[in-house]
């Protein structure tokens, strides 16, 4: 039996009173530590108007990042194409591609990543999502060998072939990967409800395509590793405390202290937000490989994209140590 594939979620996170170039420091020695560990890739997500999320360029990030790492492979996680225009996302990722050959990999997601103010600054409509699966054709065209009829090319880009994955959390992104023959990646980490729903679907109307003959299934999954089961528990709990005081504190004109979450912790809506966890193996290195083990026979996936939601940079990076493949 092969081996589990494991990658890694990176969203670049900006602690509080601390600094944007700060958490790019974090996030070169997250992926130098995640090559280190043997991860197989890591991935960016592009959000927009988020003062605690640096990812907003998942391109610029990754060259970065690929400047400062060797081997790993390093892709969006991803880019929202409703929020840009095919030719720009193929020239983009094209020039990374040629920079960095073997390495690149484009995750496509259909939603803004942002409210709708931000959307409307983006210079999009709403009806840009509408158009997501002949956008993902097009892009498709832009990033391959054929001559197109419009004469239109994306150099660089055409001929680079760079690796496409559509990322979802509903039946919609799982039907239209089935339907183009592309790999599928669910956001389980924060979206668990559909999960094998979607995934059922997507594997039993899979339609092979010349790159991907077969499906190929990757799921989110929240991972709290530590040295000891014991040590990984306080930690998942001071974590789920610092989600709720995330969450609830939006939209406040003073954030919510960690006491005060405390407080809350069983409210309807502090619940909820506990319940987008469900899917995170907690413990010590050989606890957190058996229920990861675990996990990807539930999703019936190839690959996990891990999330370390750690609360601080270093108990971040410990986890990152202790969940690795080698761990």
């Amino acid at each position: 039996m092969a081996a589990l594939k494991l990658s890694f979620l990176d969203l670049a996170t900006v602690e509080r009173e601390s600094t944007v170039a700060s958490a790019l420091a974090h996030s070169v020695r997250l992926a130098q530590t995640a090559e280190a560990g043997g991860y197989e890739r890591i991935w960016y997500a592009e959000h927009h108007n988020m003062p605690t999320i640096a990812s907003s360029s998942p391109a610029v990030l990754i060259a970065h990042i690929a400047s400062q790492t060797e081997r790993i492979g390093l892709g969006s996680g991803g880019v929202m194409l409703p929020n840009h225009s095919p030719l720009v996302v193929a020239e983009q990722f094209g020039t990374l591609a040629e920079l960095h050959p073997g390495r690149i990999h484009l995750g496509l997601g259909r939603a803004p990543g942002t409210d709708g103010a931000t959307f409307q600054a983006l210079r999009r409509t709403v009806q840009a999502a509408d158009a997501f699966p002949n956008d993902v054709l097009e892009l498709q065209a832009y990033l391959g060998s054929d001559l197109p009829l419009t004469g239109v090319n994306a150099y660089p880009g055409r001929g680079t072939n760079v690796p496409i994955t559509i990322l979802g959390s509903s039946l919609f992104g799982a039907n239209l990967a089935a339907q183009l023959g592309l790999p599928y990646s669910f956001a389980s980490h924060f979206a668990p409800q559909a999960l094998t729903a979607a995934v059922q679907h997507y594997r039993a109307n899979y339609q092979p395509s010349a790159q991907h003959p077969e499906p190929y299934v990757s799921a989110g999954v929240n991972v709290i590793a530590a040295e000891n089961d014991e040590a990984a528990r306080q930690l998942f709990a001071r974590a789920e405390l610092e989600r709720i005081r995330a969450f609830l504190s939006r939209g406040r004109d003073v954030p919510l202290t960690i006491e005060q979450a405390e407080a809350i912790r069983d409210t309807p809506a502090a619940t909820e937000i506990r319940s987008m966890m469900r899917y995170t193996a907690v413990g010590g290195p050989e606890r957190v490989r058996e229920q990861l083990a675990g996990f990807a026979k539930l999703a019936d996936a190839d690959e996990l994209v891990t999330v370390h939601p750690a609360p601080t940079r270093d108990e971040q990076l410990e986890s990152l140590r202790h969940g690795a493949p080698g761990a």
